[in-house]
């Protein structure tokens, strides 16, 4: 009877089936055929189950509408908002190394910082030399225009001495801190160059030391 025996039919359609799994000998080692295609990655998996990525913004008022879903989604008192900012500015002020700009990160640039602050430059008065510039083009008295002028000259050529020779130092008193540390030299002399021509209640992060305090180690 057909129920008691399989037919030669059903036993070639599952002869597939059992050798893609079942252990093949070769060379007295056995092995397990493959599924025939690789096992998706955790990113692709996670990346199907979320769904399509959305495309980033083209235009600001696309950016400006998806901004305010996000904050519709994560609800955030504005209270909240500028309590979290503020904490964030307290804290890049003090120098904390988590929310300090990239430029401003690690052991080295706050070492510059210190050797910076703890000095009078005359750099510092870039700004407002600048301003001085800008105040003498609006007095119509040609001779006081040409004297200021030479006068805003001359300090800019010795602000570019100071800065170059500080710039220098600053370096070799950096490698000799920091003898592990690989140390550009054009870096950090343009870091100090532009912290020292800053008004010292603009610098960010603030200053710890005042000038004449010793550097501590």
């Amino acid at each position: 009877m057909r129920f008691l025996r399989r037919s030669t039919t059903d036993t070639a359609a599952d002869e597939p089936a059992a050798a893609a799994t079942e252990a093949v000998d070769v060379g007295g080692k056995s092995f397990t055929p493959g599924k025939g295609k690789a096992t998706p990655k955790r990113r692709e998996a996670e990346a199907k189950r979320r769904g399509p990525v959305a495309p980033p913004p083209t235009t600001m008022r696309e950016a400006m509408k998806r901004n305010k879903e996000l904050r519709k989604a994560n609800p955030q008192s504005k209270e909240d908002r500028r309590s979290e900012a503020k904490v964030r500015r307290e804290r890049m002020m003090s120098g904390d190394d988590k929310y300090l700009l990239p430029r401003d990160r690690g052991p080295v640039k706050a070492y510059v910082r210190d050797l910076v602050d703890s000095r009078r430059n005359l750099l510092g008065l870039f700004m407002p030399l600048a301003i001085l510039v800008f105040l003498a083009l609006l007095v119509p008295l040609p001779q006081v225009q040409s004297y200021i002028t030479l006068l805003c000259t001359a300090l800019l050529l010795v602000m570019a001495i100071e800065g170059f020779v500080n710039g220098r130092k600053i370096g070799k008193l950096v490698r000799e801190k920091f003898p592990k540390e690989t140390v550009n030299g054009r870096s950090v002399g343009w870091y100090a160059f532009v912290r020292a021509s800053q008004i010292r209640r603009l610098r960010v992060p603030k200053p710890r030391l005042k000038p004449g305090d010793p550097i501590p180690n």
